[in-house]
């Protein structure tokens, strides 16, 4: 079994960055609800590391990523430290959030981290012409509602990773799309998962 400290051992040489990541969101915390206040003190366990597994799970020949709803960034600015240390495949990774000052928060991080995003302050519903190779999300909805929204980023070859708790078996029964699902066990947490779909039958 995958450890947590295994997966520590792999993100080591991003610690810096993802540190710094920590202390901007305390930082910014009171201005913008970016987590609940009782998560502060465990953004480290909660959501840095929870993010960053999912890094592991993208094809090392993806090019573009699309995060929904991307809210304080996780999982795309953790995926993005790591992409940029640890030298990934990932040429273009594009944020896209609808409240305001979240968007602005994900623009400064960009900037102090200089990390290279495309961030778009929009309803997911409303962006178009972008196809993605993987496309990921975390607590914005259930699994049918993911496939919907990201419909229009689909490509043949695709991949969604999904970041779900312990309804995830409950919500796959809802999905009427014709997919491949793999539900891969997550290293942080016992109750939850990386969800990954793939050929997905759009009509």
């Amino acid at each position: 079994m995958f450890h947590v400290k295994q997966l520590e051992k792999q993100i080591f040489p991003a610690n810096d960055l993802l540190n710094q990541y920590v202390n901007l969101i305390k930082k910014w915390q009171k201005a913008v609800n970016l987590v609940s206040n009782k998560e502060l003190n465990s953004l480290w366990e909660r959501h840095i590391l929870d993010s960053a597994q999912l890094y592991f799970e993208i094809d090392k020949k993806a090019k573009t990523l699309v995060d929904m709803g991307s809210g304080g960034g996780f999982p795309a600015v953790v995926v993005a430290i790591l992409n940029k240390v640890l030298k990934g495949s990932l040429t273009r990774i594009i944020l896209i959030e609808s409240d305001n000052k979240k968007t602005v928060f994900l623009k400064e991080i960009s900037r102090v981290l200089d990390l290279n995003l495309e961030i778009l302050n929009s309803r997911i519903e409303e962006v178009a012409n972008i196809k993605a190779d993987v496309i990921t999300s975390r607590a914005l909805g259930s699994v049918s509602l993911l496939l919907d929204l990201g419909s229009v980023f689909y490509k043949k070859g695709t991949s969604f990773l999904l970041l779900k708790g312990e309804s995830v078996d409950f919500e796959l029964k809802n999905v009427s799309l014709l997919c491949k699902k793999e539900k891969i066990t997550s290293k942080t947490n016992k109750n939850g998962c990386i969800l990954k779909i793939t050929e997905v039958e759009y009509l």
